[in-house]
């Protein structure tokens, strides 16, 4: 027991660490993708989000947050997690190949003012850069979401954020933090 207690601890400071420097270093970004977000909202756009793993577990949380409500009553704000619909995903899969995944749906579904959220720990999944590559095709603002070594994503987006670690789970962590953040401040700025 002892061993898993220090392990857990470890965890736990770990976590901490990353998320500091994020506090440290990445307010003013997180910041400017919440008023890019508030922005497009206001002007009848919608946001589309996506990732593969737990990243797309992210983009599913995330739109159900802007949709339903993270804390304020308000009116539903379109997000789409373009992680969700199994038909499209398997058919597109099958017919096109998975580097298809989310450039298809976002030719399908973008528009000029749009915005498109991309998360990928590594910032170097196929399909995920494809998918941005097809939103900056059709006029969408790009956001990355990515970790230290997520340069790819990064440069392939209008506005990225790398969290300071190349662990998954703590970049992940990271991002659902930044996602919770984003999401208060949309919703207090549009909830009145």
């Amino acid at each position: 027991m002892h061993d898993a207690c220090r392990l857990v601890a470890s965890t736990i400071e770990e976590s901490i660490r990353v998320e500091r420097q994020v506090l440290d270093g990445l307010v003013e970004q997180i910041a400017a993708i919440a008023e890019q977000v508030t922005e497009a909202f206001r002007d009848g756009h919608k946001l589309l989000l996506f990732g593969n793993g737990g990243s797309a577990a992210d983009a599913q949380h995330v739109a159900a947050e802007l949709v339903g409500r993270l804390e304020l009553e308000r009116q539903a704000l379109p997000a789409i997690a373009l992680t969700t619909d199994t038909s499209v995903l398997t058919s597109l899969a099958n017919d096109s190949g998975v580097e298809s995944l989310f450039a298809r749906q976002v030719e399908a579904l973008a528009a000029p003012g749009d915005v498109v959220l991309a998360l990928s720990t590594s910032g170097r999944s196929p399909n995920v850069l494809a998918g941005v590559a097809s939103a900056r095709k059709v006029g969408a603002f790009t956001i990355g979401l990515t970790g230290a070594d997520g340069a790819e994503l990064a440069g392939a987006c209008d506005l990225a954020v790398l969290v300071p670690s190349i662990r998954t789970m703590r970049v992940q962590e990271a991002h659902i933090l930044i996602c919770h953040a984003v999401c208060e401040s949309v919703e207090r700025a549009l909830a009145g």
